[in-house]
């Protein structure tokens, strides 16, 4: 592949992968990089312009440049907002595991870099015969890790870490992202979380209510860049 490739996963639901997509894209585009996201598969879709479009993946595509295609974005976009799986079965629709490989290649052949922003956590299924692992494998085995920072994170990202590394693939390094303003002690879990993790911390992003701007507050080092 062209491209240097990397997927990004969380430590649950709802912690702000696409948050930190979204500041990742700007923070490589910034270093000079052809950087594009992808959302392979996206449930909770509303019907715009004639088809099915996920919030999430249109944020991907407007971060990216050079600007893909949204079907190359997110080929397969399902409208009720619960797990892949059962959005695809409420949707009769069956996951061509093929057409998403095929679609992360042509972003591929016009990029530097592609972020794969998965669904879920890393042991949800992103559809039935393809998990997280596969789709990091296929791409080179690159993953960063969004830890929401709550009460009980530290032990969430240390297990994915450890399942991220036993399923063949790298921890990279890893976002973390304010998502409760009143978690009084996010610093020291910080401090806890950046000697527990075998990969370097990327930044860490402030709150943001919903409904509010996705800064672009990452400030990568070249030489993480060069080790993709």
């Amino acid at each position: 592949m062209s491209a240097r490739s990397f997927l990004v996963t969380g430590t649950d639901t709802g912690i702000g992968k696409t948050h930190s997509s979204v500041a990742l894209l700007h923070a490589l585009r910034a270093h000079g990089l052809r950087a594009v996201g992808m959302k392979p598969i996206a449930s909770g879709c509303d019907w715009l312009d004639g088809r099915w479009r996920n919030e999430d993946a249109l944020a991907l595509q407007a971060a990216s440049d050079p600007r893909p295609e949204y079907v190359d974005v997110n080929p397969v976009a399902l409208p009720e907002p619960t797990a892949p799986t059962l959005a695809a079965i409420a949707a009769g629709v069956t996951v061509d595991i093929a057409d998403l490989y095929a679609a992360h290649g042509r972003l591929a052949s016009n990029a530097d870099v592609v972020l794969v922003e998965g669904a879920g956590g890393w042991d949800a299924p992103l559809a039935d015969g393809l998990e997280h692992q596969d789709f990091a494998r296929h791409i080179g085995g690159a993953v960063v890790l969004v830890v929401g920072l709550k009460l009980g994170c530290l032990s969430h990202a240390r297990l994915t870490a450890r399942a991220i590394e036993a399923d063949g693939c790298r921890l990279v390094g890893w976002i973390g992202n304010r998502i409760d303003p009143d978690f009084a002690r996010a610093d020291d879990y910080i401090d806890l979380l950046t000697g527990a993790l075998p990969a370097p911390c990327l930044g860490v992003l402030p709150f943001v209510a919903d409904g509010g701007d996705l800064p672009a507050t990452l400030s990568l080092d070249a030489g993480w860049i060069a080790t993709l």
